[in-house]
């Protein structure tokens, strides 16, 4: 950045706005920036008149404290990173005299009680067998789509008659819809969220009627704003009708990887068709699931050595 207009007087609050400015303006998708813009305000609010020079660890923890007491431990963890990098260039730059981050005590309120993320398969049958699949595309048929290949939201409003091939059995996944700015097509979440999906022969047969006559290029779920709370609360009627726990749009996704971890599908194959960019991100998602299918291995291997005598 500018050293010549940046000195240890210069307000942190004010380094800060400059920094994400210069790195992560343009460089980063437009959910993470609206992050970024919320750390700045709530920099702007706990520290208003800091300054570069007067940075230190205890001024930093009395930022992260008071952060803390509105958030989540994790939340006020991810604050606490995205100052982090702007802090570590100032002192690099010999803006700020020593490291401020070092040792910090990462608070936070205690988290809500988590609410249930996914269906087993039981539950998930018991839902499905509620929906009312008519001979026009519905909220519905949406609902059965996300179960059945685990794609998120914004893809399956993305997708147009043009994306199946029913011949190989396949929707291929190459754009989103962006229903949170008022529409239109944009690019995938990231560059593995490209990605052939494939579908089962029963799910084939439903859906080449169904998209019979609809306009190749146009998608098929879309007629006129869309809200992801439309969608939430139908599923949440049919789950409420059936008896088992509410989950949201984005919980189908989850149940959709949960049941195939637990059929013995490998986190690479589920990764792939969840279209995630690293194995990483799957195993952190469905620690849960992984350990709980470690435990029955557990049971298995045992059971095998017990045989042998």
């Amino acid at each position: 950045m500018n050293g010549t207009s940046i000195n240890g007087e210069t307000l942190f609050c004010e380094y800060y706005t400059q920094w994400v400015s210069v790195y992560k303006e343009g460089a980063i998708r437009d959910v993470t920036m609206k992050k970024y813009r919320l750390t700045q305000a709530w920099l702007s609010k706990l520290a208003p008149d800091l300054t570069l020079a007067d940075f230190n660890r205890v001024n930093y923890q009395q930022i992260i404290n008071g952060y803390a007491e509105q958030h989540e431990r994790q939340t006020t963890m991810d604050f606490h990173h995205q100052l982090k990098g702007a802090i570590l260039d100032a002192v690099d730059e010999g803006l700020i005299q020593r490291d401020p981050t070092r040792k910090v005590v990462i608070k936070g309120k205690q988290p809500r009680a988590k609410k249930t993320k996914y269906l087993n398969q039981f539950e998930l049958h018991a839902m499905l067998a509620d929906l009312s699949l008519g001979a026009e595309p519905s909220w519905d048929w949406l609902i059965l789509l996300i179960a059945k290949t685990g794609l998120r939201f914004s893809e399956a409003l993305g997708l147009t008659p043009d994306d199946f091939d029913f011949v190989h059995q396949n929707l291929s996944v190459n754009k989103t819809w962006d229903y949170k700015n008022g529409g239109g097509f944009v690019p995938t979440k990231n560059a593995s969220s490209v990605r052939k999906v494939q579908l089962d022969w029963q799910l084939i047969m439903q859906l080449s009627a169904l998209l019979k006559n609809l306009p190749a290029d146009k998608p098929i779920f879309v007629n006129g704003k869309v809200y992801n709370s439309t969608a939430n609360g139908i599923l949440a009627k049919h789950c409420k009708k059936v008896g088992v726990p509410v989950i949201s749009i984005h919980g189908l996704r989850h149940t959709h990887a949960s049941l195939l971890l637990f059929a013995g599908v490998s986190i690479a194959s589920v990764s792939k068709r969840l279209g995630h960019a690293s194995m990483n991100t799957t195993q952190d998602t469905y620690l849960h699931v992984i350990r709980e299918l470690e435990n029955k291995d557990v049971d298995i291997v045992m059971r095998a050595l017990s045989s042998l005598v």
